[in-house]
């Protein structure tokens, strides 16, 4: 078993009790079904959840060296600004959909070409949103080099990342939350096995 840090323990079971990761049979974005279901979303309905997930990346960011934030639209737009605001960092977002009009900005948010931005999303699953936003932050004269998560499913993102010269950190992994339920008994075991089956077989 892997632990967690006993500091994220309430974290693992405040992102449980507020929904934020659910166990069932759902239809995912690939055509899958999954027995786990992870959204984020959820957490800008609990401020205090918010701050204590703002609180677990800057141990992370401490060991960093960068200029700035930038959260990925939409999910971990909340995560970066309340992240920002616990450790004073300035923060930035490359926009999903450039503007037509006004400025047409691809990033909003003050930056200078050379600056080190950390890109800052909630999940890692295959890495592919974070290539698109590192494009994004890199074609007006970014530099990017460590991305940092929430949670990382362990679905390959973090070999994909590295292969491409990026680091990726994360807070928590799939298995350490599973892990952490289980041992707690907080997730029924059949479960947790059935997530555990899944994830081995979507690696």
């Amino acid at each position: 078993m892997t632990e967690i840090n006993s500091s994220l323990n309430s974290l693992a079971d405040g992102l449980l009790s507020a929904a934020c990761i659910k166990f069932g049979e759902f239809n995912l974005k690939s055509g899958l079904k999954s027995p786990i279901y992870i959204d984020l979303r959820q957490i800008i309905t609990h401020p205090k959840l918010l701050a204590q997930i703002a609180a677990a990346y800057l141990p992370i960011l401490h060991h960093l060296a960068f200029d700035r934030i930038a959260g990925l639209p939409y999910a971990a737009i909340p995560i970066a600004t309340a992240i920002s605001l616990a450790g004073n960092y300035p923060m930035i977002y490359p926009r999903k959909e450039v503007k037509d009009y006004g400025t047409k900005a691809e990033i909003e948010g003050a930056y200078e070409a050379g600056e080190t931005v950390v890109v800052i999303d909630d999940l890692a699953t295959t890495g592919g949103s974070k290539f698109e936003a590192i494009e994004k932050l890199t074609a007006v004269g970014l530099i990017v080099k460590d991305v940092v998560v929430l949670i990382d499913r362990q679905s390959g993102a973090k070999q994909a990342l590295e292969g491409a010269g990026f680091r990726l950190h994360s807070v928590l992994t799939i298995t350490q939350l599973l892990d952490h339920w289980e041992k707690t008994g907080k997730v029924g075991r059949d479960k947790i096995l059935a997530t555990r089956q899944f994830l081995a077989s979507n690696q």
